[in-house]
């Protein structure tokens, strides 16, 4: 029975392109997997270094915060912070919903 696809699913809400690495395709023009197995790095690496530990039920939440991380690297902290409080207006996370 062949292995589940990792990223099957994004093929209805992205544009999705793969490489077939067990054909010796690494590369297919733009295609790559650098720049995912790069975010999967960084995340692997602030869960081991500066969360230490993750809930499951939060997993989602961290791979967010990682994946603004990563979208706004080129940043310097005051843009970054900009760019945080610019998405947060409006919006209110209670105690009770976060830990629910």
């Amino acid at each position: 029975m062949p292995s589940p696809r990792p990223y099957g699913g994004l093929d209805r809400d992205f544009a999705h392109k793969q490489v077939n690495h067990a054909k010796g395709e690494y590369v297919c023009g733009l295609v790559h997997a650098n720049g995912i197995e790069n975010f999967w790095s960084l995340l692997q690496r602030s869960i081991k270094g500066t969360q230490i530990h993750v809930a499951p039920y939060h997993l989602d939440r961290y791979v967010t915060e990682r994946t603004f991380a990563h979208n706004h690297r080129d940043a310097d902290d005051l843009g970054r912070m900009r760019a945080a409080m610019g998405g947060s207006a409006g919006r209110r996370l209670t105690w009770r919903q976060l830990a629910s």
